[in-house]
């Protein structure tokens, strides 16, 4: 599955049409539609050719990598932003490690969002992401029974449904601002969406590798998780 979405992808990002790459990889168009759609799996010779083509790892061909060059990510290679050396060594390996990818991706998501230039959109998408946090931490916290429930203004049989009803109204105008339609008088949808116009190449351009690779490394993880 993983095979025949990426070289799909790639193929699109490249702006090659499914001929040419058939010609260029010597098989037929109507064999590497088949590879495309997944009704066919290719042999290994297939991966390497398709990876020379590309110029990318076989392990990222076969969702074995979320880097396009095959890198292995570190935990201490990637920066962390935002807290101190002793708290970031807290935890286990797999939790520093998400915390950083979480960091990281981050930074390029908020980039992205205010190169359209739209607060209102901005704004949104932070509501959406700080009452997740929030749901979080206040799940974390109520779990010790003898932590102060005061520390929270909204009463434990009302917080969790009021969250996720505003969440899902962030969403939701998040949704209407990227479509276009404006959610006032006052606050214009989106018109120009070429500022979220992107590729794995221009985001390599962009980004640093290691917050490129944590993104990448983000989204694979989630979509593992999704597909179980």
């Amino acid at each position: 599955m993983e095979f025949n979405r990426i070289i799909t992808l790639l193929r699109k990002e490249r702006g090659v049409t499914q001929k040419q790459a058939a010609q260029d990889l010597g098989v037929s168009q109507a064999l590497l539609s088949h590879y495309e759609k997944g009704i066919r799996e290719c042999g290994l010779e297939f991966v390497v050719k398709v990876a020379d083509y590309y110029g990318v790892s076989c392990d990222y061909l076969l969702g074995r990598s979320a880097e396009p060059t095959g890198q292995t990510l570190a935990v201490e290679d990637i920066p962390g932003e935002g807290v101190g050396d002793s708290h970031l060594k807290r935890g286990s390996a797999l939790s520093i490690m998400s915390k950083k990818l979480i960091t990281n991706s981050l930074n390029i998501l908020f980039d992205k969002v205010g190169s359209c230039q739209n607060k209102a959109l901005a704004a949104c998408v932070s509501d959406y992401l700080m009452l997740a946090i929030y749901k979080m931490f206040r799940l974390v916290y109520s779990a010790q029974p003898k932590n102060a429930s005061s520390m929270f203004g909204l009463t434990n049989g009302r917080w969790e449904g009021y969250t996720d009803s505003a969440s899902s109204l962030a969403l939701a105008d998040v949704k209407a601002l990227l479509a276009g339609e404006a959610l006032d008088d006052k606050t214009p949808g989106l018109k120009d969406l070429s500022p979220l116009t992107m590729t794995t190449k221009s985001l390599e351009e962009e980004y640093p590798p290691y917050t490129l690779s944590c993104l990448l490394n983000l989204i694979h993880t989630c979509e593992g998780k999704i597909n179980r």
